[in-house]
């Protein structure tokens, strides 16, 4: 069974959230990305806290601004600072302030909070998942000179523009379905990042979906709006102006990086050069995958996962 329930953090802001496992076992922690929401980890949830397979306490939050979590309407409330301040807040309501997490375990936006959580606070995880990700060396460096990601990314420019959610839930939410199947030529320009049909993307899939997406979707896309990581353009320097001193690039945790090969948004490029930014890196190619590697092979996560995994602590 999967608990669910609205985690009230010190800082005022609420998660809604999902678990599967006993209180007071090791913790993992699953963090979703853009356009997802905290119900795709839940074969994960179900497959780690069973005995079996490390009897974890499994918790997913639906993150600031998605589904019934908190959605500031200020754009600088989704400022990298504030979403790490919610990880950590939900990490101590989970495992206390002595405790640190078994690991976390994320996905694309998710991912990017979870290389600052363990750059910050790399007390609070014994270990790092990260899949389809980049660490923000390789991404910035790629953003502002490979003009292959740069294409990749220019999406990007599109979530921020203000009517961006209105365009993105027209038609029961048409375009946004775009980014999770194959179908751009079918709905106005707008990107996917299927790079191939979607058979995981069910009706019922669907439906769930656009349930999450009815609560609203400016709170996603604010986590653009929020970060200069997107590509320059004349009105905007955006990623041109970023420069980001050594210290905050540093993770000491060991990591797990799964990276699909077939992801159009984030090219295999961004994993290049890691080493010098991760001291203890594990990193695994997925092929014939995409940006929708969790959907498209969750066996294959799971075995990637299970296999890093170090034994649960009592």
């Amino acid at each position: 069974m999967i608990d669910t329930w609205q985690q009230t953090l010190p800082h005022g802001i609420t998660l809604s959230c999902r678990a599967c496992g006993e209180p007071g076992r090791p913790v993992l922690m699953f963090l979703h990305g853009f356009p997802e929401a905290a119900f795709v980890w839940d074969e994960l949830l179900q497959h780690f806290s069973r005995p079996e397979n490390g009897g974890y306490r499994c918790v997913a939050p639906n993150l600031r601004g998605y589904e019934q979590s908190s959605a500031p309407t200020d754009v600088k409330a989704y400022r990298a600072k504030f979403l790490v301040q919610d990880i950590v807040a939900l990490i101590d309501a989970e495992c206390g302030k002595d405790r640190p997490l078994a690991a976390l375990v994320a996905h694309d936006w998710g991912g990017a909070l979870a290389w600052s959580v363990a750059n910050q606070h790399a007390n609070r995880l014994r270990q790092l998942v990260v899949i389809n990700a980049p660490h923000p060396g390789p991404f910035v460096q790629a953003m502002q000179h490979n003009p292959a990601q740069q294409a990749a990314s220019a999406y990007m420019n599109f979530l921020v523009q203000a009517d961006s959610a209105a365009q993105l839930s027209a038609n029961n939410f048409e375009k946004l379905l775009s980014f999770l199947k194959s179908n751009a030529e079918q709905t106005g320009g707008i990107p996917s990042l299927a790079a191939k049909a979607a058979p995981w993307l069910t009706p019922a899939l669907q439906a769930r979906y656009r349930e999450v997406w009815s609560h609203g979707l400016d709170g996603a896309l604010n986590y653009y709006r929020a970060s200069p990581l997107r590509p320059s353009t004349p009105q905007d320097p955006a990623v041109a102006q970023v420069s980001l001193p050594p210290e905050m690039l540093r993770i000491e945790v060991p990591t797990l990086l799964l990276w699909a090969q077939d992801d159009i948004a984030l090219l295999p490029c961004l994993t290049e050069g890691l080493d010098t930014h991760v001291a203890d890196l594990s990193l695994v190619p997925i092929a014939n995958a995409t940006h929708w590697v969790v959907h498209e092979q969750p066996q294959r996560v799971i075995t990637e996962i299970t296999d890093f995994l170090q034994p649960p602590f009592q």
